[in-house]
């Protein structure tokens, strides 16, 4: 028998204990520790912050359904990854061993790289979490009541810009719909060096769409932007040129901000050698596995991959929906290999599949692989990604709600009719 334990209950940790309970042997032992009791869905924290969604739309208790796979569920806090002594140390003094250690704890935020930035001691909302979409819904009610300029973006070292199109989008559509569009200015500020950029080296025609959709909306954009401290109402911004020198600087107004953070590993592995980069994201081979600590693995966002390209500033690369769901089937077929005394085999698929909601609209971009050169690189924009992202909204918490691993993004986005039929809209 093997105690297989799982960090980590969002996108990629609870799919991943869904599916090493399908691979693993009967008397295996799996046990998932969260450091929130519930799940929640994060491609819809954007409709939470505008009160299109609640928080108790997008979340739930897994508990019910982890014990009916005969899954553990602790939900308590990871304090430190132990791998010399295949163990971790939990928030409550607890201690857990395993056989096999998965790390799917997503990110950490990193407000405290920029003064003033997040929503907590900060001047800016998210949406990385509910908890903060749920506030930022508060303060957006609050700014619709007596509106004024708007900025959101991305700062330098992010790495997931979708977000940010997504609600910089999500916003123009709502102040349309609430006849207040004309009283709110709205800017743009990403570290990317062009609009559509995406941390991919862009996506098919992505700049151009991007800088059209931006356009006939009326929101202005900085790029190669350095976010270089918040202070309440003004974002201070250092625009610099594509040889990274500064270019110019920005005092940019806002009564409403949203701006994406940079990433980093969570605390519990933190300064690990061996196991983290210097940004505390684990390392990997090729099968998901550390290359030092060899019975453990890492999917999600909690990954070391390096960026697409070197860009004047800094700028991640994006771990997409498709892209996590392709880690944790290639980690639970390589653990099952280890568990029969075979040698991991499985690699995860490293293509970019995205949805972006735009309100009323939406684009859709496909990059396979993701690196270029790409045997798919294509995007697209209309109504029907609204659509689709709704019911995979739909589909997805419905799969999570009933312990399914069913790979949704293959069978819609990724086999050759699909694909053919979205290059002919």
């Amino acid at each position: 028998m093997a105690h297989i334990v799982i960090i980590g209950a969002g996108l990629g940790g609870l799919p991943m204990a869904y599916e090493m309970r399908d691979h693993a042997r009967p008397e295996d032992r799996i046990t998932v520790i969260a450091k929130d009791r519930l799940f929640h869905f994060v491609p819809s924290n954007p409709w939470v912050a505008v009160h299109w969604r609640t928080r108790k739309d997008i979340e739930f208790d897994p508990a019910a359904t982890l014990a009916r796979l005969d899954i553990g569920f602790i939900p308590v806090a990871a304090a430190r990854v132990l791998p010399e002594a295949n163990a971790v140390e939990l928030v409550d003094g607890q201690r857990i061993d395993y056989d096999y250690l998965i790390v799917a704890t997503g990110p950490r935020l990193a407000f405290d790289e920029v003064p003033g930035l997040g929503p907590q001691g900060g001047h800016t909302q998210s949406i990385c979490h509910v908890e903060h979409a749920a506030a930022a819904e508060r303060v957006w009610q609050a700014f619709v009541a007596d509106p004024g300029p708007v900025v959101v973006g991305a700062v330098q070292g992010a790495s997931c810009f979708g977000p940010a199109y997504e609600f910089s989008m999500i916003l123009e559509t709502d102040l349309r719909r609430r006849k207040i569009r004309d009283q709110v200015p709205m800017t743009f500020v990403t570290s990317e060096p062009y609009i559509g950029h995406l941390g991919l080296g862009g996506v098919g025609d992505s700049k151009g769409m991007m800088e059209s959709m931006f356009r006939s909306r009326h929101i202005k954009w900085i790029c190669n932007a350095k976010v270089d401290k918040v202070e309440a109402g003004v974002m201070h911004v250092i625009e610099h040129d594509e040889d990274g020198k500064e270019k110019r600087r920005h005092e940019l107004p806002f009564k409403y901000s949203m701006m994406l953070p940079a990433f980093k590993g969570v605390e519990a592995v933190s300064g690990i050698e061996g196991l983290v980069n210097p940004r505390g994201f684990v390392l990997i081979d090729a099968h998901q596995r550390n290359p030092t600590f060899r019975n453990v693995f890492a999917v999600g966002v909690c990954v070391a991959i390096p960026p697409v390209e070197a860009t004047p500033i800094p700028t991640g690369t994006p771990k997409t929906g498709y892209m996590i769901e392709s880690m944790v089937s290639a980690t639970a077929r390589n653990i099952r290999a280890l568990l029969d005394g075979k040698e991991p085999s499985e690699k995860a698929t490293w293509n970019a599949v995205c949805l972006a909601d735009f309100g009323d609209s939406g684009a859709a971009f496909v990059a396979l692989p993701q690196i270029p050169p790409r045997n798919v690189n294509w995007v697209s924009e209309g109504k029907w990604v609204h659509l689709a992202k709704l019911a995979f909204e739909k589909y997805f918490l419905h799969k999570m709600k009933n312990g399914t691993t069913e790979p949704i993004y293959e069978k819609i986005l990724l086999n050759a009719a699909g694909l053919n039929k979205l290059r002919q809209k």
